[in-house]
């Protein structure tokens, strides 16, 4: 029996992985409401998915203490209309994000004191790569995939390392990190994800026509980037965060072993245990006693 042909996808079919910042401890403190961030949002994925119909979307909702799954078009049985005013899009998100909302709340209730109003960027990260790396396993013709976060709360220092490994697998698989940056400064973490894969950092100037930057940066297919001139980053906040006290650092010391960062000097790696300046401790011990030999 003759095998099913695989479907062949062209240089601008895309799958975009949404990873959309649904933290309560932001939007309520935000200028910007969030019911009017994700009707921009919507739009925009609808939009993106009536450029081809081959493309593909993924949403995952980032929370402040969880992250998961809420839509998939792929998954989708029918993108008909379910009432003459909303869309199955629209209904099959809110529905989801409902239910994530209520159960991220019950477990931030817990956490969330004497902790940063930070998202969990570094679940959302790990789980948009694992969904990719399971498209790439299901053969060799597959939409070109793409991360695309959509956040505003605060960096969370403690998230450093994860957000880290995340980014350096991101660029081995060769997929770009797009951000959209709603909050009131500027991320370092998505800085520098958009930068180390070789994806584009905006940071929307008026958020009013925050779908217009949307379609206007990251609605294009990654072939059809080399032709546009898009956005480039002014500057990039490379600091790191310190193993020992989870803040962000201009200066520290580095093991040279495992390459762990810490903001004080110590005898010993928390991490890896390596045993730090033992060679200088032995040279001033012997020139003391050579001192002291003198001396006499």
């Amino acid at each position: 029996m003759a095998s099913v042909p695989s479907k062949l996808y062209a240089d601008d079919v895309s799958l975009l992985v949404a990873l959309v910042d649904v933290n309560p401890f932001f939007w309520t403190t935000a200028s910007f409401s969030f019911s009017q961030f994700l009707s921009h949002v919507f739009a925009f994925l609808n939009s993106l998915l009536l450029l081809n119909q081959l493309n593909q979307v993924v949403v995952i909702a980032t929370g402040y203490s969880s992250c998961d799954y809420i839509y998939d078009s792929s998954a989708a049985t029918s993108q008909s209309v379910v009432d003459a005013r909303m869309p199955a899009l629209y209904s099959n998100l809110l529905q989801n994000l409902g239910e994530f909302l209520a159960r991220d709340e019950k477990l931030g209730k817990e956490e969330s004191r004497g902790k940063i109003a930070s998202s969990l960027l570094s679940g959302s990260l790990s789980k948009a790569l694992c969904y990719i790396q399971r498209l790439f396993r299901s053969g060799p013709h597959h939409p070109q995939p793409r991360i695309l976060c959509l956040h505003g709360s605060p960096d969370g220092p403690e998230q450093y390392v994860a957000v880290m490994n995340a980014i350096f697998s991101a660029q081995r698989s060769m997929v770009p990190i797009d951000s959209c940056f709603v909050g009131a400064h500027n991320s370092a973490f998505l800085q520098q994800a958009s930068y180390i894969t070789g994806g584009v950092y905006v940071k929307p100037q008026h958020l009013d026509g925050l779908f217009q930057y949307l379609v206007t940066v990251f609605a294009t297919d990654l072939h059809s980037r080399s032709f546009l001139q898009l956005p480039r980053p002014a500057g990039v906040d490379f600091r790191a965060s310190c193993f020992c006290h989870k803040m962000t650092i201009d200066m520290g010391y580095i093991c040279s072993v495992c390459l762990s960062i810490f903001c004080k000097h110590r005898k010993k790696c928390s991490t890896c245990g390596s045993v730090f300046g033992q060679a200088q401790s032995d040279d001033s011990t012997t020139s003391d006693r050579k001192r002291k030999a003198a001396e006499t």
